[in-house]
């Protein structure tokens, strides 16, 4: 519910010479502790595509715009043998995202708002003045080109059943209607930040140059990507353009209560409509031709209404429709299971890449196709979307907790990474950051639970030193090895606290069964994990201030904050970041119901609300108004509570955010609020 692989953020902003007015920059020009400006200063890599070649790489750039409270995002071309890069016409009254490659490597299309409207475009990768290629009347969401270079696969959000043009026609009609009320007779209402229009994001053939789009999906009352924040991962062309499978939840009212989504195959040359090829009643996607396109690889989850089931890799061989199961473990133990999140094929059709996290880190796997032996190759750090070349290496964008994201090359043989951008050296060479420790434990049930510690920038093992406890949101995710552009552990060590980190039972990383264990547990398992680690932590680093803590946490650790706030004085002050408070009420409120039905079990167990008369820590409360999944409601509920009762609280409201604080100034103010409540209550005895 709240850490959705397919629903997380990607960061992608534009690029613009540094020292413009538009631009965040660095604190100073000298040396100094890392802050939340900086962070908003560091340029944001994603999306990265290899050219047929492998000589270059396309990737996106983020940066933000505190002027426009927004950000924006370019192109660049990365010449990965020289480790240069330069600009696709970076224009800042627009958003340049998705760039693909033609297949002979002469043209890149990609995505644009520089019309108005988004649209694929067009340019040379040595940048000539880029041309438009669509004018459709809607969005183009995303979109892939084939392999013989002949047309697109695009995706625009219609009514089911209605053309672009009849969908845009509609949508002004209900604009211009007298009132501005919305009619609805069956769930999803909303989802995340948006109240669902009636549309659905639906597959387009796009013949190249010129059109026109036609709906693969017209008779589909479903979405492929997922609204809202899908992608071409869950669509595949066979290498001789002829097949398209894509994935899509095809539930119809069931959709709000299911997590099921099937594989739906189509023949493009006989436009016949799409064939479910899998009737698994759990989560099926990312589906991914093999080079040589007789076998389809694809992830699957078992167990119908858990988002936070483990993936398998399973091959399906396309000519008899057979399939087989690969599993991504580490050891034959019982929590060596891992659930990967990405899969891409090697060139020569031998191995699958794929990436899981794992113990803390998210790592990159080979799987041998035909063994089904899997290895580590990447075993720390966040490795993110890898992209195989010819050569046999693999380039892939990573970082870590000290590290912002970069591009790097690693040689399969030697397992030796490289450098290919150096994005935010200038920037990093400008900042100091805090040392990174872990620690085990025995937690609940007589597991091993891992912890993590960042030290204040500066450390002087001669000082105490305030406690930050940050928890993380999920529940099913982990405190990663990673550079987070949100809850990033280095601002408040930058800030002077060290902070101390738990992967309690529902974290990832560590095995199915330990992630299950959370379900029906909230208040249970993970909270003694999380005293028991803190008190742990507190003996083996002896410059924690045990008199000085302050407990914090986004979605799920909102949710233990405003559990804690009930269970225990031992924190100086709380800080919940929407968090449930009324788990009963929750469960009727949320976008979607099978979080609920899956993780709650009896909603009356570990209600924070029946416990607001123990809540005597001084709390400071924050949610986004346009959050669908945690309705801010429930935050308000809190401080109604808490200001009654007489605890000294405050409450931060976000009109224009959802679930996450996104928006740079909002992420300023936010940032900035959080550590004046830290200093107003931990300063000191």
């Amino acid at each position: 519910m709240f850490r959705p692989a397919s629903y997380i953020f990607a960061s992608l902003f534009i690029y613009t010479m540094t020292g413009s007015l538009l631009n965040p920059t660095f604190a100073s020009a000298t040396n100094h502790p890392f802050s939340v400006r900086d962070m908003l200063a560091m340029e944001r890599i994603a999306d990265p595509q290899v050219s047929p070649d492998g000589r270059r790489v396309a990737f996106t750039v983020w940066r933000a715009d505190l002027t426009a409270n927004r950000g924006h995002t370019s192109i660049q071309i990365a010449d990965i043998q020289k480790k240069s890069s330069f600009a696709i016409n970076p224009l800042a009254e627009a958003d340049d995202t998705n760039p693909r490659w033609s297949p002979d490597g002469k043209t890149i299309y990609f995505l644009s708002t520089r019309s108005g409207s988004q649209q694929v475009w067009k340019t040379s990768p040595t940048y000539k003045k880029p041309t438009p290629i669509t004018d459709l009347p809607l969005d183009v969401g995303t979109f892939e080109v084939s392999p013989d270079g002949r047309f697109l696969i695009l995706s625009l959000a219609v009514f089911p059943g209605r053309t672009p043009e009849e969908t845009k026609k509609i949508l002004a009609e209900k604009a211009n209607q007298t009132g501005s009320g919305m009619v609805f007779d069956r769930l999803m209402v909303r989802n995340w930040n948006t109240w669902n229009d009636g549309t659905r994001n639906h597959l387009f053939f796009y013949p190249l140059p010129g059109g026109p789009a036609r709906d693969i999906m017209a008779a589909m009352d479903a979405d492929c990507p997922s609204k809202p924040a899908g992608g071409t991962e869950e669509f595949s062309l066979s290498p001789d353009s002829r097949t398209l499978v894509f994935a899509a939840k095809d539930e119809g009212r069931k959709e709000a209560w299911s997590t099921n989504s099937d594989l739906f195959m189509v023949s493009l040359q006989t436009e016949t409509k799409p064939l479910r090829i899998t009737k698994n009643p759990a989560t099926d996607m990312q589906p991914r031709f093999s080079p040589d396109g007789k076998t389809l690889a694809y992830l699957a989850m078992s167990q119908p209404g858990h988002e936070a089931d483990r993936y398998r890799i399973r091959l399906r061989n396309m000519a008899s429709g057979e399939e087989r199961a690969l599993d991504l473990r580490i050891d034959d133990g019982p929590n060596g299971d891992r659930s990967p999140d990405f899969i891409i094929w090697s060139q020569d059709g031998k191995t699958l890449y794929c990436t899981a996290d794992h113990l803390g880190q998210h790592a990159l796997f080979a799987v041998d196709v035909a063994m089904g032996k899997c290895r580590m190759i990447m075993k720390t750090g966040n490795t993110i979307a890898p992209q195989p070349l010819p050569d046999g290496r693999i380039l892939f964008t990573w970082n870590s907790l000290n590290q912002p994201t970069e591009l790097y090359l690693l040689g399969i043989k030697n397992e030796e990474s490289q450098r290919v951008t150096k994005w935010n050296d200038d920037g990093a060479a400008k900042i100091r950051l805090g040392k990174v420790g872990a620690f085990t434990f025995q937690g609940a049930h007589g597991d091993t639970v891992y912890g993590r510690i960042v030290y204040p920038v500066d450390f002087d093992p001669s000082r105490k030193y305030p406690v930050a406890f940050i928890i993380h949101g999920g529940p099913e995710t982990s405190n990663l090895n990673e550079f987070h552009y949100r809850w990033n552990p280095q601002i408040f060590a930058g800030a002077g606290y060290a902070v101390v980190q738990i992967d309690f039972h529902g974290s990832t990383g560590y095995g199915q069964t330990f992630t299950d264990a959370i379900r029906g547990d909230w208040g249970g398992a993970p909270y003694e994990d999380l005293m028991t680690g803190l008190d742990f932590a507190l003996k083996e680093y002896p410059f924690l201030d045990e008199k000085r803590m302050a407990a914090l946490g986004p979605s799920y650790g909102g949710y233990m904050i405003n559990w804690i706030g009930g269970q225990t004085d031992r924190f100086r002050c709380l800080v919940s970041h929407a968090g449930l408070f009324d788990k009963p009420m929750a469960h009727y409120e949320m976008d979607t119901l099978w979080f609920p039905e899956w993780e709650f079990g009896d909603p009356k167990r570990h209600n924070p609300l029946d416990y607001i008369k123990n809540w005597r820590t001084p709390t400071l409360i924050i949610h986004g108004q346009k959050d669908y999944r945690v309705s801010y409601t429930q935050s308000l509920a809190l401080f109604s509570a808490l200001q009654r009762q007489g605890v000294a609280s405050q409450l931060l409201i976000f009109p224009d955010e959802g679930h996450w604080i996104l928006k740079p100034r909002n992420v300023l103010q936010w940032q900035d609020t959080v550590l004046a409540w830290l200093r107003q209550w931990l300063r000191p005895l």
